[in-house]
């Protein structure tokens, strides 16, 4: 480069490796780094003419954080390890929408791991991710393996378990009640004067079985309890598999009124069945789900559901995950949300 160009460049102090840094972003913004780092934090104690000049220098400089640099020179990490099961609906979208519009604005930044509901996968993630010192760390239940256990009791990396709850000493906990909300929806049935009442379920999570409780459950206190009518595939959930497990219940078992899908994906292939073969809901059979997801609004009837809390669950579990890397107390350390009852038309 020539003296001319050398005189045109931006003055700017670097590493050896060339890269901006954030000295000389406080430099050029004649601020503390300590207020450089809580400006691009989006701290609100910094005042905001600060905040702009930070800007201006972070502009004008192009300067990039560097995650690894921040952790080392601070001893602690802005990364919140989420691991969920899935991603292909929208219960857990929901939740991960929560937990990021909760930690992002804190300065953390959510990193999602997903474990499609296999154990060892969840425990190769967490062996994966661990020895980076995540600041938090947020799970999906308490089904996993005992290595998975040691290794979240033994990483020191403060933890909230996710949609479920627990009494255990210590254990941080956010979800709402499986079983209870299975048991009102069967009650729900059963109130309606349905007596022969299936239950067909896909995935077979300790969450679906904790529903499936429920059921047996709520038709044992009403002596109308028969296994026959359990349907349990452990396929994935999926509209197609709600078709199939519909026509599956009829098949064997003619005298089913009313069906209670443990997922409204489910009900919403089992709705779109008995529209194709002409069979009428809720007059002929009742038809029920679980999550009030996208779309149950929609069918053709109507689908009675239970909506879930997982925008509040990742909200809550979030909330609870601040406290616990900002040294608070954890209390309550078991949050147990409320479910709804949501009636329309197919029941």
């Amino acid at each position: 480069m020539s003296d001319a160009s050398d005189a045109l460049a931006p003055k700017r102090s670097r590493r050896a490796s060339g890269r901006v840094t954030l000295a000389d972003v406080a430099r050029a913004a004649d601020v503390s780094p300590i207020t450089v780092s809580r400006a691009l934090r989006g701290e609100r104690s910094v005042d905001k003419e600060l905040v702009e000049r930070v800007r201006k220098a972070v502009d004008e400089l192009h300067y990039v954080p560097d995650p690894a640099a921040r952790a080392l020179a601070s001893q602690r990490s802005t990364q919140v390890l989420v691991l969920v099961p899935l991603l292909s609906n929208n219960l857990f979208v929901d939740v991960l929408e929560s937990i990021h519009r909760t930690l992002f604005p804190q300065g953390f930044l959510p990193l999602i791991g997903v474990t499609h509901y296999d154990t060892a996968e969840e425990e190769l993630l967490l062996r994966t991710y661990l020895p980076h010192r995540p600041a938090g760390l947020l799970v999906t239940g308490f089904d996993r393996s005992e290595a998975a256990r040691q290794l979240i009791a033994r990483s020191g990396v403060p933890c909230v378990h996710m949609m479920e709850t627990s009494s255990a000493l210590g254990v941080g906990s956010v979800g709402f009640s499986q079983a209870k909300a299975g048991a009102a929806m069967t009650q729900h049935l059963l109130d309606r004067g349905y007596r022969r009442i299936a239950f067909a379920a896909a995935q077979l999570d300790p969450r679906v079985m904790q529903r499936a409780e429920g059921y047996r459950r709520a038709l044992k206190e009403a002596g109308l309890y028969d296994p026959r009518l359990e349907l349990l595939s452990p396929e994935p959930s999926s509209i197609a598999l709600g078709g199939r497990l519909f026509e599956d219940v009829l098949t064997h078992n003619p005298d089913v009124d009313a069906v209670f899908f443990c997922n409204d994906d489910l009900a919403q292939g089992g709705l779109l069945a008995a529209n194709r073969l002409g069979i009428s809901v809720p007059e002929r059979v009742a038809m029920a789900g679980f999550n009030d997801l996208a779309g149950s609004d929609q069918m053709v009837p109507p689908l009675t559901t239970v909506r879930t809390p997982r925008q509040q669950v990742g909200e809550a579990a979030a909330q609870m995950l601040l406290g616990l890397m900002r040294g608070k107390l954890l209390k309550p350390q078991a949050v147990e949300l409320d479910y709804e009852l949501v009636v329309r038309q197919s029941t």
